[in-house]
């Protein structure tokens, strides 16, 4: 079984704005595989499916973004895995807007959102997926601009990346993170 995270703010407000990016791709995942992500619990939204022949569970958080570990900790506790077993999608605003970057472990950056969890989970050895939105403009402050929805070329750009993501998942599930890695790195 494979924990597959997304990580995002819950609310209206938050939708389609470039750090949700993570709840985006489980979105995506959900119809794609046509797993709900409507169960409430470990404080967040779950689904249980398959993916490329091996049980899913997606989460989305509900915690907000800086408490994201909170959530993901419960859930790896309730189903006794190894992190592993556990892949989080999350943006990164160190990468150019679409392109996905993979690894198996590291460390945090400056995402609060994986802050919380590296340090919930104890550990920086889980595989992740970071999702490319840029950088603000130089006068622009860095939370108005995650917080801030997509411009229509953006929002392009993302829908691409977010099945990208999708292909990536499908890659770590069937061959594994460093095949993963080698063929959806900087795509």
């Amino acid at each position: 079984m494979y924990i597959i995270a997304g990580l995002g703010n819950p609310g209206r407000e938050y939708t389609r704005t470039r750090h949700n990016a993570g709840f985006e791709c489980i979105d995506y995942l959900s119809a794609l595989y046509r797993i709900p992500v409507s169960k409430a619990r470990f404080r967040s939204l779950t689904g249980e499916g398959i993916i490329q022949g091996e049980k899913v569970l997606l989460v989305k958080p509900q915690t907000f973004m800086n408490n994201s570990g909170e959530a993901i900790r419960a859930t790896i506790d309730f189903y006794k895995l190894e992190t592993n077993r556990l892949i989080v999608i999350y943006d990164d605003v160190d990468l150019e807007p679409g392109v996905i970057r993979i690894r198996g472990r590291g460390g945090p950056g400056t995402h609060n959102g994986m802050r919380s969890v590296v340090s919930h989970l104890g550990t920086e050895d889980f595989p992740r997926i970071r999702v490319g939105i840029g950088k603000p403009k130089p006068d622009e402050d860095l939370v108005s601009y995650v917080l801030e929805r997509y411009n229509p070329e953006d929002e392009r750009i993302i829908n691409e990346a977010i099945e990208k993501v999708s292909v990536a998942i499908g890659e770590i599930i069937v061959a594994g993170i460093e095949t993963a890695m080698s063929r959806c790195n900087g795509k």
